[in-house]
């Protein structure tokens, strides 16, 4: 296992935030080699960060940058699991590391209902998505598989665990407000409010 790669990649990330002003387009634009390279590589990731759970999926900090600029999320897919209809509110890029999974995005229609793209778009290992409010931010996504465990790798331009975000009603397109957290819970989370 190479752990200078994740540490490479966070130096990396960190010299690019630090260019600001950056418009989000280049900072995607940059940002998009530096994931696809982390990915190239499977031999990085702590054991810890890829173990699923029977029966949610996992989301496990890998490092949340100290002034919430950006965070790194392994995501843990167990057989058959998939996520609310969803948004993150802050640009994303999904690279896959392991397996696959599917992702399906919503728009809204003049009227303001969600409506489902025709296409469900698979990504394989090194393929790459990106989300974000200013390219199409709400979509969908599963574990391609039934019989497998598959795992990507999440960047967000943010502390993705304590944003507050939408999960999304299938049959209305109701917004309801939630904040994911991380599975890994046993780590501390430096960069989580303290809130009494």
């Amino acid at each position: 296992m190479s752990g200078n790669r994740l540490l490479e990649f966070v130096q990396r990330m960190t010299r690019l935030v630090e260019q600001r002003p950056i418009a989000e387009e280049q900072l995607l634009e940059q940002a998009a080699p530096l994931m696809r390279e982390l990915v190239s590589h499977d031999d990085w990731l702590p054991g810890t960060m890829a173990v699923p759970d029977t029966r949610y999926y996992q989301q496990h900090l890998l490092y949340g940058d100290p002034l919430d600029r950006f965070s790194l999320v392994s995501f843990v897919w167990g057989p058959g699991q998939k996520t609310p209809i969803h948004d993150h509110t802050v640009w994303g890029i999904i690279a896959m590391l392991r397996g696959a999974e599917c992702a399906r995005r919503f728009s809204r229609d003049s009227r303001g209902a969600l409506v489902a793209d025709a296409n469900e778009e698979q990504l394989a290992p090194g393929d790459l998505d990106l989300v974000s409010p200013s390219i199409g931010d709400i979509h969908q996504v599963r574990n391609a598989f039934d019989d497998r465990v598959s795992i990507s790798i999440h960047l967000y331009g943010g502390n993705i665990g304590r944003i507050e975000r939408h999960a999304y009603s299938p049959d209305t397109g109701v917004a309801k407000p939630f904040v994911s957290g991380y599975s890994n819970t046993l780590v501390p989370n430096l960069w989580a409010r303290n809130e009494a």
